[in-house]
């Protein structure tokens, strides 16, 4: 069987092959990530290249990517064709900066994972010494160490 790009898929096709639930297409829809057209029935139609776009929607997902970050690196593709080999290498550049933002993050928070985050929690040894009396809490919620950290 041939398969053709140019192919219109119903909403089942697109499930079957991308694993995704009909109700997060239909949200990924509203969200602008993704279109579809009406056949004659009233029923939607998906484009090939939307399987790419689903695609990159679920990985960014595992990845903890946000879904309006994923939204803006789309908004600088073709939404009714489908896009191009340098429409692809434009959206990988935009996002690679992202990208390498998220994992210095990681990378802060393997560091400091056992050592003290300044939390407040102040059940190791290190809190002691660097958040003594939880003198970190004026500076904001949550583990203000790594936040920092997270940002530079």
């Amino acid at each position: 069987m041939l398969v053709d790009p140019n192919d219109l898929l119903t909403i089942g096709d697109v499930v079957r092959r991308t694993g995704v639930s009909a109700s997060a297409l239909h949200f990924y829809e509203r969200k602008g990530l993704i279109f579809s057209d009406r056949d004659g029935t009233n029923q939607r139609r998906y484009p090939r290249h939307m399987l790419r776009r689903i695609s990159l929607i679920v990985v960014a997902k595992r990845l903890g990517i946000r879904l309006s970050d994923v939204a803006s690196v789309f908004n600088t593709l073709p939404s009714h064709h489908a896009p191009t080999h340098r429409d692809w290498q434009r959206l990988s550049s935009a996002w690679k900066q992202r990208l390498e933002e998220r994992r210095r993050a990681i990378e802060a928070l393997e560091a400091e994972l056992t050592g003290c985050i300044g939390c407040g929690c102040l059940s190791m040894k290190a809190c002691l010494l660097l958040n003594p009396d939880d003198a970190l809490s004026p500076q904001g919620p949550g583990p203000v160490r790594l936040q920092s950290a997270v940002r530079e």
